[in-house]
């Protein structure tokens, strides 16, 4: 994984390096020097992850990933701030940090943090490259290999408080029936999926929606309650946007209608996690 840093305190450039290097999460491609960012510098460079300080003089970190954001840049960022407030962090959230990182520098915070990153490029990896993995000249994925699987959903949808739902059979077998053909939902349709697998398929399809929505609900409350959970850093942008998870958190803040799933998304974010 290649790691840009913007930071204008020299020193905490060199801890950041420092821990990058000796803990191996990846390889510091370039900082900006403790000076104004060179937003060009930094696109042609096109790093995986970008560590963007929140308060610095000029541009303040969630302007420098806005006007990233615009020009194209794919990275994924996490944001380093002295800040807690928690509309603060929510704007840095929507507009495009992945999640944060707290001044001072702990050792293993940023372990962690980064360790998240490098684990969802991972699974977004494993999206794009799932079908070549299953294709016709593989062999089938072994039994012992599909239980690992299956168990891995199961934990997750339990992680998420939807084990005990209607639906979580359903999504465990739509999720299974792509791991196994080599799909994503986002290119069949969840229609069509369930039109494979049940005689019933708007049924089907109903009960995995108000599953998922149980879902969304649950990673919003671990919102409300911290920001920086294991469960909602892990779940919340690989299987939901999170526009939609601000808005299931306003919702249960009782400011707004609510946020909305997008069931071929959460699908399909599952079987990446399934098949880490």
């Amino acid at each position: 994984m290649r790691i840009y840093i913007i930071e204008d305190d020299l020193s905490v450039i060199s801890v950041l390096e420092d821990i990058v290097e000796r803990s191996q999460l990846g390889t510091v491609c370039g900082d900006c020097g403790g000076v104004e960012p060179d937003l060009k510098a930094i696109l042609a460079l096109d790093p995986d992850l970008i560590l963007v300080d929140l308060l610095m003089p000029g541009s303040d970190g969630i302007q420098v990933v806005r006007a990233l954001k615009a020009q194209g840049c794919r990275s994924k960022f996490i944001m380093i701030s002295q800040v807690s407030a928690k509309e603060l962090v929510a704007k840095a959230y929507l507009a495009g940090v992945d999640f944060f990182i707290s001044k001072p520098i702990n050792l293993i915070e940023v372990r962690q943090v980064i360790g998240a990153v490098g684990r969802q490029l991972e699974n977004e990896r494993a999206l794009h490259t799932i079908r070549s993995v299953f294709t016709e000249q593989s062999q089938a994925p072994s039994p012992k290999d599909f239980e690992v699987q299956r168990r891995r959903i199961q934990y997750d949808l339990s992680q998420l408080g939807m084990a005990g739902e209607k639906g979580a059979q359903d999504i465990e077998e739509i999720c299974l029936y792509l791991l196994e053909h080599g799909e994503r939902a986002s290119q069949i349709g969840v229609g069509a999926l369930c039109a494979q697998l049940s005689d019933s398929p708007k049924s089907m399809e109903q009960r995995a929606r108000r599953t998922v929505e149980r879902g969304l609900s649950h990673i919003a409350s671990l919102g409300l309650e911290d920001y920086g959970s294991e469960s909602f850093t892990r779940y919340s942008s690989v299987l939901f946007s999170f526009p939609e998870v601000r808005a299931e958190m306003d919702r249960m803040r009782g400011k707004g209608r609510g946020g909305k799933v997008n069931l071929k998304k959460f699908l399909d974010g599952l079987v990446a996690l399934a098949g880490e």
